[in-house]
């Protein structure tokens, strides 16, 4: 790949002027759909990375962003930073990439402003950031708007999600479906929503909400999952269906149910939230709930970029990312 040192070659490639693309790469001004796309790829093909130095004596700006994230072992918010990258590299930006642990003082720290001038703004992905928090940097918050921040805050509709997939399972004719996925903390915000819309569909189904049917978890990790299955599965009256909040959830549901010598469907459907990659090759494969990562991705970038050049609303605001549901054999 070779290395292009100015916009004009990116210009004639994609068919636009230099303005354009400098107003892509940087995620400001108006174009189509199309015209960043054609920008988007011809930056990829020809290498083109602008001197960063140059850039920062001429705006003042690094193009350096941190995105904070609870955990990189986590697979939905290693493919969620995945796609950041590349929309910040598509902008001409370096990304930084921390990990809070989902700690509230780590959290707090970021929210309040990271301590490397170099940095021109955050996006942080919070589990348990509370009302201490006070930005006083560029920030976009990924999830649920908990706090009124003066920032965006870039998600999907959960509860909507959530009830398309409660009622997947009901027009499955299941009618007692377990939850993996409740938390007790007060800032659980994704829990939440989520089921709320697992409440919902429930409800116009009929059926009245069994809190023994959704036992509480620590964290999204397979094990969580597992325990909770196991909670589930020991009932008297057992579920023959579970929707899962995560789908790393939704592999411990599985493995907990091949555990009991149950088979899935059969016996036991389970559903899952997030669509990871690993989703597709579970066995069985997972139906889940498949954000659009990219959209999220795209979102937050644009948000931040505004924020950094002060053309951003100063008051608090949701963008809000489209969703699908993903039906495979689990159902």
């Amino acid at each position: 790949m070779r290395t292009v040192t100015g916009l004009r070659e990116v210009a004639e490639r994609a068919g636009v002027s230099m303005r354009t693309v400098s107003n892509v790469v940087r995620g400001t001004g108006r174009f189509s759909e199309a015209t960043r796309q054609r920008v988007e790829r011809a930056v990829e093909e020809l290498g083109y990375r602008p001197n960063s130095a140059a850039r920062r004596l001429r705006t003042g700006r690094s193009g350096v962003l941190l995105l904070a994230v609870p955990e990189l072992t986590m697979p939905y918010w290693a493919e969620l930073a995945e796609h950041v990258l590349r929309e910040a590299a598509a902008r001409d930006c370096t990304l930084l990439v921390e990990v809070t642990g989902g700690r509230p003082e780590a959290e707090l720290e970021i929210a309040l402003g990271h301590t490397d001038p170099m940095v021109d703004g955050i996006i942080l992905g919070p589990l348990a950031l509370d009302d201490r928090a006070a930005a006083r940097a560029p920030l976009v918050l990924l999830g649920e708007r908990v706090h009124d921040l003066p920032c965006a805050h870039v998600t999907v509709d959960n509860t909507a999600a959530a009830r398309e997939a409660t009622e997947h399972l009901l027009a499955r004719g299941h009618r007692k479906i377990g939850v993996v996925g409740r938390q007790l903390a007060p800032n659980a915000a994704t829990s939440e929503t989520r089921l709320a819309g697992y409440r919902e569909a429930l409800e116009a189904a009929g059926l009245t909400y069994d809190e023994t049917l959704a036992p509480p978890v620590a964290a999204y990790h397979r094990a969580d999952g597992a325990t909770a299955a196991h909670a589930l599965l020991d009932l008297p009256e057992p579920p023959d269906a579970v929707f899962c909040f995560a789908d790393t959830l939704a592999e411990g549901v599985l493995h907990a149910a091949r555990e009991r010598g149950l088979s899935v469907p059969d016996d036991l459907a389970v559903a899952g939230f997030d669509d990871i990659e690993a989703a597709r090759y579970m066995a069985p494969p997972l139906t889940t709930v498949a954000p659009d990562k990219r959209e999220l991705a795209r979102l937050a970038v644009t948000a931040l970029l505004a924020g950094v050049d002060g053309t951003g609303e100063r008051h608090p605001k949701v963008l809000r990312a489209g969703h699908r549901l993903v039906k495979r054999a689990s159902t």
